[in-house]
């Protein structure tokens, strides 16, 4: 099984320890990793903004670079449902080959590699931030407005970390206010929807909010600096390699 580690524009730019973290999990469980040096952005902030058509040559770019991969792996829930669930109507009339089999990596983890130990060890109160995305593209955890039995594939993993206690917010898969272009055109909504989520996360006692998308964690992390609310922010891949 060989691996194509697609580290997202913002990870890399804001968070690069999120996408070290990431290499070495897939690395400590003997998993053959590679990072191709020419990728670029997938394309959703275009997308998203209405610019499909900007969109387009990156989504050809992105399949030439990792279709030779069995699986790619991102650490970055909504970039790899943008990438599978968009890619294929973006790149229209061609063969879309990487679109089908990019996944998330705690999608990867929990439902390819199906992990059942890691030698990890954070001692610490966390909650979880189920993205958008997360919950309703990737199936990352079950949605509250389906009537289906619950389930959590972030925790199902955390659970297998030393010393840790992990909790849930009230309302627990409530957007953050984040949404990329919603932050900008709807700034006192996303505002009021951050302050809300953060001091929900607040509420649980945890010391660490912790979820698959750095751009919720940063739009969180950016509101609690702001509000004066304290309460840290970690990516899932930073609590998965702990201690390695």
């Amino acid at each position: 099984m060989k691996i194509g580690l697609f580290v997202p524009c913002y990870v890399d730019a804001l968070y690069p320890e999120v996408g070290v973290s990431t290499y070495q999990l897939l690395r400590s469980l003997n998993l053959d990793v590679e990072y191709p040096e020419r990728q670029t952005c997938c394309g959703q902030p275009m997308g998203n903004a209405g610019f499909e058509h900007m969109a387009e040559p990156l989504a050809l770019k992105f399949d030439e670079l990792f279709a030779p991969y069995d699986y790619v792996v991102a650490p970055s829930a909504s970039c790899a449902a943008y990438v599978r669930c968009f890619h294929p109507n973006l790149m229209k009339e061609k063969s879309c080959h990487a679109a089908g089999k990019t996944m998330d990596i705690v999608e990867f983890l929990h439902d390819v590699i199906k992990v059942k130990s890691l030698p990890a060890k954070f001692p610490h109160k966390v909650s979880v931030h189920n993205s958008c995305h997360g919950v309703r593209e990737l199936g990352l955890s079950s949605p509250s407005e389906r009537n289906i039995p619950r389930f959590n594939k972030i925790i199902d993993l955390l659970q297998l970390v030393e010393g840790i206690e992990v909790v849930e917010p009230e309302r627990p898969d409530e957007c953050c206010g984040f949404g990329g272009m919603f932050a900008v055109e709807e700034q006192a909504v996303s505002r009021r929807m951050g302050i809300d989520k953060v001091k929900r996360h607040i509420a649980t006692g945890a010391e660490f909010v912790t979820g698959p998308d750095s751009s919720c964690l940063m739009h969180m992390q950016g509101i609690a600096e702001k509000e004066q609310l304290n309460i840290k922010f970690i990516h899932v891949a930073q609590i998965l390699t702990a201690g390695l």
